[in-house]
């Protein structure tokens, strides 16, 4: 057993990739469902091995391939910020699962439901990898595997606007990760590396004489991160791919592909460009602050206006994207850890949010706000449950979403911005409006005669979606596993800085 755990690292991505390999080739897709469930319950299990295991060491957990050491050969690096977001993405697989097999059955041909497991199986090892690698061309190549599945799970959804937003995403996610290798490459001239850890040891003697290049190769990667992970005003691909794509497929990417972006843009921060150059001295951090207030708010706005159920909830990720991202921009203690928190908070209560949206799909075949009027009569349970993760993104206190802006608000009070507290709680008030306003057409309406005949989903949909908003309560008031873990991180990141 010992000797399994050494492996950790390699298996964490093995699993799904081998798993993908398999669907490939199968015929039906209840056995590429099996499959894929395989897969996913054993990746969290992986994770959450590897968090444990560098909670208790305290050290990071360095994986080579073959007889090369770092940095010359491929490294798997495992530190406390990484094994949680590997929690985080492998926790979604395994609680989207169950819901697939119904959604994804009407959803998808049959005779495209094994390829459709496949791609999830690639996106899933990609994302995987995207966090496990300690080098930054690997990341790149872990992020084209994960985007590549993500365009075909996308473009199989039936309507026929999902093969547009799968090439608009194709177009955008080319530019992005042009713009990363281009700021990798730059980084390789002046450095001669790409492993993170040595390129941390490397750019301060570099900083000297190659100023320019280095901070051009950090625009770069900015830009193109940001691209990947929908950051405000480069999130137009977003809300087409949320709303087109299969069900199972919008919640799964929703809680899981953005939280991979926002990783690597935390990594190449706070473990390459700010150990020669503080955060806080980098104009950078105030550009990207800026931006999470106006996703904040334009976004959230943009939300209250929209018709379609899913758009409006695309249009509320790119809003709590930008909480993340303030969190991690003000670089303090509480900041950082308050954006940590809402990474595995917003991946829990929107995966909640569009199965919801999903499960009535599912009975309806209806997506319009205004044709879901009086759902909450025929779907009691699943409407609760979609209010009850609403609650939770809005911020009440004793749902998950509150503890998120309350570690937000105190790093905003720590940095010396009271004002950017009153901005977090005003922000929240335009949550309160696109929710309620959901809340008013579900309950408050009289059934409209498109779900006369709705009533709950089958139990493998409605169970995930009660154990994730039961989560949204839960870890409003049980915070070790989020909060607790969360401020470990910023202290490892902030080198034990307050």
């Amino acid at each position: 057993m010992s000797g399994l755990q050494e492996h950790l690292p390699i298996l964490q991505i093995l699993v799904p990739l081998f798993g993908a390999i398999l669907t490939a080739f199968t015929r039906r897709g209840i056995t590429a469902w099996a499959i894929a469930a395989i897969a996913s319950g054993i990746a969290p299990f992986i994770s959450a091995g590897l968090l444990i295991r560098v909670l208790e060491t305290g050290q990071p957990i360095s994986y080579v391939m073959g007889s090369w050491a770092a940095p010359w050969g491929i490294e798997y690096r495992v530190d406390v910020l990484n094994a949680y977001v590997l929690l985080i993405i492998s926790l979604i697989g395994l609680i989207s699962i169950p819901y697939a097999r119904k959604s994804v059955a009407t959803e998808i041909d049959s005779h495209k439901q094994p390829w459709f497991y496949t791609m999830y199986l690639l996106c899933l090892a990609g994302l995987l990898g995207i966090v496990i690698t300690g080098d930054a061309f690997n990341a790149f190549v872990f992020l084209e595997i994960s985007s590549l599945a993500t365009y075909t799970l996308i473009a199989l959804g039936r309507n026929r606007r999902a093969l547009l937003s799968a090439y608009q995403y194709l177009i955008m996610g080319t530019i992005g990760a042009t713009f990363y290798i281009i700021g990798v490459g730059l980084l390789y001239v002046v450095t001669g590396t790409l492993n993170f850890a040595d390129l941390a040891t490397k750019l301060g003697p570099a900083m000297a004489t190659h100023n320019k290049p280095i901070l051009a190769a950090m625009a770069f990667m900015t830009v193109g991160i940001s691209l990947k992970l929908a950051l405000f005003p480069l999130h137009v691909w977003l809300p087409n791919a949320y709303a087109y794509a299969p069900s199972f497929a919008t919640a799964f990417l929703a809680g899981t592909a953005t939280k991979a972006a926002i990783y690597l843009l935390a990594r190449i921060y706070f473990s390459v460009f700010a150990v020669v150059v503080p955060l806080k001295e980098l104009p950078v951090s105030e550009v990207i602050i800026a931006l999470s207030l106006a996703a904040m708010f334009l976004a959230s706005i943009t939300a209250i206006f929209e018709q379609n159920a899913k758009r409006m909830l695309a249009y509320s990720s790119v809003a709590q994207i930008g909480y993340i991202t303030l969190g991690l921009a003000l670089a303090n203690k509480m900041g950082v850890a308050g954006g940590l928190v809402h990474m595995f908070n917003h991946a829990i209560m929107k995966t909640a949010l569009f199965f919801a949206l999903g499960a009535m799909a599912y009975r309806t075949g209806l997506g319009q706000m205004s044709s879901l009027a009086g759902i909450g009569r025929k779907m009691p349970i699943t409407t609760a449950a979609f209010v009850v993760a609403g609650l939770g993104l809005i911020g009440v206190p004793g749902t998950a979403g509150f503890i998120s802006k309350w570690y937000l608000a105190i790093g905003a009070i720590n940095h010396g911005w009271t004002w950017l507290v009153f901005m977090i709680v005003l922000s929240s008030l335009l949550a309160v409006i696109y929710i309620g306003r959901f809340v008013e057409i579900a309950y408050f309406r009289e059934p409209a005669p498109e779900i006369a005949n709705a009533h709950e989903p089958p139990a493998s949909m409605l169970a995930p979606l009660v154990i994730l908003a039961a989560a949204t309560i839960y870890l409003g008031f049980d915070t070790r596993l989020t909060g607790g873990t969360a401020q470990s991180i910023a202290n490892y990141l902030l080198g034990g800085a307050p």
